[in-house]
C-alpha cells in the first residue's frame, strides 16, 4: 500500500532510527535518515519526500524548532509535507504550543508497524 513512499526519518537515537527503518522496509517504502533537525532541513532542500517522521527531543535542532522552520521558512510544496511527531513523552508535558507547531499527527512510542500504517492511512486518506 505504501510501496515507493519516500520517508525522511529524523531521530538522534540510532536504535529508534533502526526500528523506523525496519517498519519502512516492511511497508516497502524508501527512507533517508537524519540525526537532527538541521540534517532534516538539509535533506528536504535536496530531495523530495512524501512524509517526515520527526522525533521531538534532539540535539542541534529539536522537532518543534524543525517543524516550525519547515512550515514557516521553506517554500511550497516542502512547507506542506506531512510531519508525524514521534515521542515517548506524555502529551500534556510537551511544549504548550504543541498543537500550533505544525505537526500533522502525533505518534507515541513505542511505535509499531500497525501504528505507523494507521497514521499513514490517516494522512494519505487510504
Amino acid at each position: 500500500m505504501f510501496k515507493g513512499l519516500e520517508i525522511l526519518i529524523v531521530d538522534d537515537i540510532f536504535i529508534n532510527r533502526m526500528l523506523l527503518i525496519e517498519i519502512a522496509e516492511n511497508l516497502q517504502a524508501n527512507y533517508t535518515e537524519a540525526k537532527n533537525g538541521k540534517e532534516a532541513i538539509d535533506w528536504l532542500k535536496i530531495k523530495k519526500f512524501d512524509v517526515v517522521f520527526m522525533d521531538i527531543e534532539m540535539p542541534v535542532m529539536n522537532g518543534f524548532e524543525t517543524t516550525r522552520f519547515i512550515r514557516q521558512k521553506m517554500a511550497a510544496p516542502i512547507c506542506t509535507i506531512p510531519i508525524l511527531a514521534i515521542t515517548a513523552h506524555i502529551i500534556s508535558k510537551l511544549d504548550p504550543n504543541f498543537t500550533e507547531s505544525g505537526f500533522s499527527l502525533l505518534l507515541t512510542k513505542p511505535y509499531t508497524l500497525d501504528k505507523i500504517e494507521n497514521a499513514l492511512k490517516k494522512i494519505f486518506n487510504k
